[in-house]
């Protein structure tokens, strides 16, 4: 809502206050933290015996939205006709001992499987229903997958995934197992078991 020059008189006189000033919602806003967006992974063809799985010791993800736009010189100036916009999704993570989930992506590229990507905030609860979280709904194919083994560090796998569409809105469930990978959960000194 705008308020008016004399909204702003009438708020100034009833508050006793010198000027009554408006302050954008950017000056209360949190910055959320890049480990508090996760990203799960399925081949779609899974999707009747398997959940959606996070990558182990994932270090860095992005979502790229791009559009090409065709321009017509006209006697006015040009005019732009934006095209089909077209998104990308990458992941880096190191390669952890035992990791079946690249094994299986690896080879659901190599057969050309269509999988399944979500993108869920956890600083953004859903409003309704346990361990939910607002995000995104993605398909699409992995396009390219690198495994980089320097002599000095540890192995790092890079994927990139060429997405269907531009995604679907929605709220994404994410296990507390899976919710601890993006931050601690304090534990006791007393043990837990029998």
């Amino acid at each position: 809502m705008i308020l008016t020059r004399e909204m702003k008189e009438k708020l100034a006189r009833h508050y006793d206050a010198p000027e009554f000033k408006e302050y954008p919602l950017q000056v209360f806003a949190e910055a959320v933290q890049g480990k508090k967006i996760v990203y799960l992974y399925r081949v779609a063809s899974k999707e009747a015996t398997a959940n959606g799985t996070t990558l182990a010791f994932t270090t860095e993800n992005s979502r790229t939205m791009s559009k090409d736009a065709d321009s017509t010189a006209t006697k006015d100036g040009s005019i732009r006709t934006p095209g089909t916009a077209e998104v990308e999704i990458t992941a880096t993570s190191i390669l952890a001992k035992g990791d079946t989930l690249l094994d299986e992506l690896e080879k659901a590229m190599d057969k050309d499987e269509l999988m399944e990507v979500w993108e869920a905030n956890l600083d953004e609860p859903a409003e309704e229903g346990e361990n939910k979280f607002k995000g995104k709904y993605f398909q699409g194919y992995l396009t390219e997958f690198e495994k980089t083994s320097s002599a000095e560090d540890f192995v790092e796998c890079n994927l990139t995934f060429g997405i269907n569409g531009s995604g679907a809105d929605g709220d994404v469930t994410v296990s507390v197992e899976q919710q601890e990978v993006a931050a601690y959960v304090f534990k006791d000194t007393q043990k837990t078991g029998a």
